[in-house]
């Protein structure tokens, strides 16, 4: 069985210091470390948003506040798996939890996209975005040979959240993401316990 009491703590925690401080500098700077914690431990995300998908990668939402001031995502990567360019119009922070990934970044100049770094995050590497420290990026899977995880906490339901993609010219196109499944864990059931 999972231990989804962890998960449960960081949605309270995290939920404390939007609460306290909404502010992308001090949600940074406080959430990192929540979520570097949540990510330190690998008994707590149910097997089913941990699943790949041979065609894509999956998005599945385990939490959204009810004022939609924060959500909470695991991405899984397949082999060979990668996000299109897009952009995010909100603040983010990703943690790694299982495999690695790769992440290309981007600036516009113009109309133009232009290329401006890759870096590989690791299992426990927590990566910042926002329209404020770098929003638009591609992600994909390090590994060849099995998936990676990560999660994800945005500030909105970053399924609802009108973003774009680029086309390799930079020319940007509307979309929203949705999720990859239409049930969230049950954080709050502790009649088990």
């Amino acid at each position: 069985m999972e231990n989804v009491a962890r998960l449960r703590q960081f949605v309270q925690s995290f939920t404390r210091l939007v609460d306290q401080q909404p502010q992308e500098e001090r949600v940074f700077k406080e959430g990192q470390a929540l979520l570097a914690d949540l990510i330190a431990h690998d008994d707590w995300l149910p097997d089913r948003f941990a699943a790949a998908d041979p065609d894509r990668y999956q998005q599945f939402l385990l939490h959204c506040d009810p004022r939609e001031r924060f959500s909470v995502a695991s991405f899984v990567w397949g082999p060979g798996q990668k996000t299109p360019v897009h952009d995010h119009t909100v603040w983010g922070m990703v943690g790694v939890m299982r495999g690695a990934e790769v992440c290309e970044e981007f600036n516009t100049e113009g109309t133009k996209l232009v290329a401006c770094g890759t870096h590989r995050l690791e299992p426990g590497a927590v990566d910042l975005v926002s329209p404020r420290v770098g929003d638009i990026h591609r992600v994909s899977n390090a590994l060849a040979d099995r998936p990676s995880v990560s999660i994800h906490v945005y500030g909105a339901n970053i399924g609802a959240v009108k973003r774009h993609v680029f086309g390799p010219g930079g020319e940007a196109k509307d979309f929203v993401s949705g999720y990859s499944s239409d049930v969230l864990p049950n954080l709050w059931d502790r009649s088990a316990a």
